[in-house]
């Protein structure tokens, strides 16, 4: 009897090496590798079989059907517009998210919407029975049409009941929790993660059926499992919040059927997760009025464009080099800013400790941010407000200039819709543009002039 080979791998990024590794060369993590049992390939292929065996023939691109009108609502506005426009069938979708933020609720929600329109749809949970799910839909207020639970976490099993239900989507919490039993490494390790979801994947373009797989995170706040994981599904989510506030974004980072970057919204409560249809406004409810360091900043979030409040203090420091504290936007972004301010402005900042958040918890990661980091600090440091009608966006180069950035019209539309009556945007920017009724825009080439309309 032939004895069996094991490999080590690393469960961060899959590196495999014939000899356990304290530092993966892969990934450079430490403590990473765990053994598992070398398990050639079966003639067969996975549980579901290859496409080997079967005859295939290449489609000519003329006479393939047209998409544009292939997908469908999942009932709840805000994910159809993560997910590009609605659900895609055949697509493999991944949510990941810290625990407790609610990926469950919302996918449950979501599963009873399609499920009151006549489709057929299967939960598979591997961390809750359908007592503890049923009580999340009471206490919800879910009652759902053709839905179906299924507490398993065998890929096989799982796969002989979906051959006989024969649904029209399928929903798996989560996908760590899955395994094969053709494989002996234990659950949630880089072999079975990557065998499920390539299983899944496999099933999904076959039967042109979506699944939704939930997926843990890590401490560092990415998907755990290989990198492997989010190349082989075609959408990946990660639903964001914190603990302190009510609110919930899903952001899409990666899409083959829509924008990536692309924000969806939405508030907490008793009653489950409800769509924000208007994000600028719960950002700027609690907005102080008359108090400097703070001004609206008109930001893009995908397609869609979001009103959000930048906030900065600027206090004296009893050492000699000041602190650099930042929230919600790039520190390495802000320090720049801040020399860039010293160097052309002439604001002796060096000394003085500056502190820059983004209020409502929103991260942001675009460079049409700097103007409105600028105005923040300089109205800080000054200690001299900003008018409360005033809104800005624009990238800020190191000498100072102001550049222009995308989609201008969609943010002054978004700033005129929420009562503001001033723009300050970059002079690039004013070019065939249409002031909306009421507002008034303001285009600027430096930061000097930025400094001078504003005080």
């Amino acid at each position: 009897m032939a004895k069996d080979k094991t490999i080590y791998s690393c469960q961060q990024c899959g590196y495999q090496s014939r000899k356990w590794l304290g530092k993966c060369p892969d990934c450079n993590g430490w403590n990473t590798f765990a053994e598992e049992r070398e398990i050639k390939p079966a003639p067969g292929g996975g549980a579901l079989g290859t496409l080997a065996g079967a005859v295939v023939k290449p489609s000519r691109y003329t006479e393939v059907p047209s998409q544009d009108d292939v997908r469908f609502s999942s009932g709840v506005p805000e994910f159809d517009r993560v997910l590009g426009g609605g659900v895609v069938p055949g697509s493999l979708v991944l949510i990941g998210g810290d625990p407790g933020i609610g990926k469950s609720t919302l996918l449950l929600e979501v599963a009873e919407k399609l499920s009151l329109t006549g489709q057929r749809v299967l939960y598979v949970s591997g961390e809750e029975s359908e007592r503890q799910i049923k009580l999340r839909g009471e206490r919800l207020g879910l009652k759902p049409g053709d839905l179906h639970l299924l507490p398993e976490t065998c890929l096989e099993r799982i796969f002989d009941v979906i051959a006989n239900l024969k649904p029209e989507m399928v929903v798996v919490d989560s996908v760590q929790t899955a395994y094969s039993e053709r494989l002996d490494s234990a659950p949630g390790s880089v072999s079975q993660v990557r065998e499920v979801a390539g299983q899944f994947m496999l099933y999904a373009k076959q039967h042109t059926i979506p699944v939704f797989l939930i997926g843990h995170i890590t401490k560092e706040g990415t998907l755990a499992g290989p990198k492997s994981l989010e190349h082989i599904v075609d959408t990946v989510l990660y639903f964001e919040g914190e603990r302190h506030h009510n609110h919930r974004i899903i952001r899409a980072v990666k899409n083959r059927f829509g924008a990536t970057n692309e924000l969806g919204m939405f508030e907490m409560t008793g009653g489950g997760l409800i769509p924000v249809k208007n994000p600028s406004e719960l950002f700027l409810q609690q907005r102080p009025l008359n108090v400097s360091g703070s001004v609206v900043m008109a930001c893009m979030e995908g397609t869609r464009p979001i009103l959000v409040e930048l906030q900065a203090l600027v206090s004296s420091s009893k050492y000699g080099t000041g602190r650099r504290m930042v929230q919600g936007v790039e520190q390495n972004r802000v320090a720049l800013l801040i020399a860039m301010l010293e160097k052309r402005v002439g604001l002796q900042l060096l000394g003085d400790d500056v502190f820059v958040n983004v209020a409502g918890g929103i991260v942001l990661d675009e460079p049409a941010a700097d103007l409105g980091i600028v105005a923040a600090i300089a109205s800080s440091f000054r200690n001299l407000t900003v008018d409360n009608g005033l809104a800005v966006f624009g990238e800020v180069g190191l000498a100072g200039e102001v550049r222009g950035t995308t989609q201008p019209a969609a943010r002054i539309k978004e700033v005129a819709a929420m009562g503001f009556s001033r723009c300050i945007l970059p002079k690039g920017n004013l070019a065939g543009l249409e002031a909306p009724k009421g507002l008034e825009l303001i285009g600027v080439r430096s930061v000097i002039e930025l400094l001078d309309v504003i005080f």
